[in-house]
Parts: C-alpha cells; structure tokens; sequence
C-alpha cells in the first residue's frame, strides 16, 4: 500500500543502495532530495491520514520527518559536503586525468572545508572538530590510493 501510495504522488523511483557500487548512498540521498516535495504531498494527503494498516506510530515519525524543516537541512547539509567528494569520480574515466588527481584531491578537500566551515558559522582559523574526522578519513584514502606515478604526472603538468 505505501509503495502504490508513493507511486501516486512521484515519477520518479526510489534508488536502493548496492553494496557494490561506489557511492550509491549518495545517490539515493541525491534522488530522495529531488523527491522532496512529492513527499511532503504524499504524508498530508488523506490517503496517507486513512493508511493505518502498519504501525500508526511510525506513519506519524515518517510524516513529522518528512515534514521537518530542520531534518531537511540536515538532509541538504550532508548532501553539500558530500557532493565535492562524489564529484572526485570524474577522473575515472577514458581520458587522461592523472595529472589532474593531486590538483582535484586539493580543491575537493578545501570545497568540503569550505562547505563545514560556513555550515559551523566558523572563520578558516579556526578549529573544527567535524573537519578534523572529515579531513582525517580524506587524507587516509587520499594516501591508500595515492602513487608515485601520480605525483610523477603532477609535476610534470605544465600548469
């Protein structure tokens, strides 16, 4: 019944998140976004006042979230500070971008700073411990990945 309800009010699909491909999380945050409004139409309707065949209480925890002004900024904070790191992803692909990665980690993580930072009400002098957890998991994965060779076409970029 929730999904045929769901269906009624949205064109879209629900993504449901695989294990196996990179990011999908962020997708289906991405998607769920962009599904907002038809959401919020969904839980004020009265078929969804009328749907009580599951648990009421949580029909009532679903509409109150979906209908919370604060949880979706929450929702659009998360996805603003993840985007930079998603959009990493562009250097996979068939051209040659190996000279751009050491530039691209750069900016990706100094976007992110931004994006927390501004988020925090914070000057960039001063110390954010979410940046710090944040910047700490980045750099470990930025070292895990990172090569010689990388470094190699860095410096041999003319830029």
């Amino acid at each position: 019944m929730r999904l045929s309800m769901f269906n009624n009010f949205n064109s879209l699909k629900f993504l449901s998140v695989a294990p196996t491909r990179f990011a999908s999380t962020i997708i289906m945050l991405k998607r769920f976004r962009s599904l907002k409004r038809e959401l919020q139409e969904m839980v004020i309707s009265n078929e969804w006042s009328d749907y009580k065949e599951d648990n009421v209480d949580n029909a009532r925890t679903v509409k109150e979230t979906l209908l919370n002004d604060n949880w979706w900024m929450k929702v659009d904070y998360i996805h603003a500070f993840i985007t930079p790191i998603y959009d990493i992803r562009k250097i996979d692909t068939d051209m040659a971008t190996l000279h751009l990665v050491y530039e691209m980690w750069d900016s990706m993580i100094e976007d992110v700073r931004k994006i927390i930072y501004q988020h925090e009400g914070k000057a960039q002098v001063e110390h954010s411990s979410f940046f710090e957890v944040v910047n700490s998991v980045l750099i470990d994965r930025w070292t895990k990945s990172s090569t010689s060779l990388h470094c190699l076409a860095h410096s041999l970029n003319p830029r």
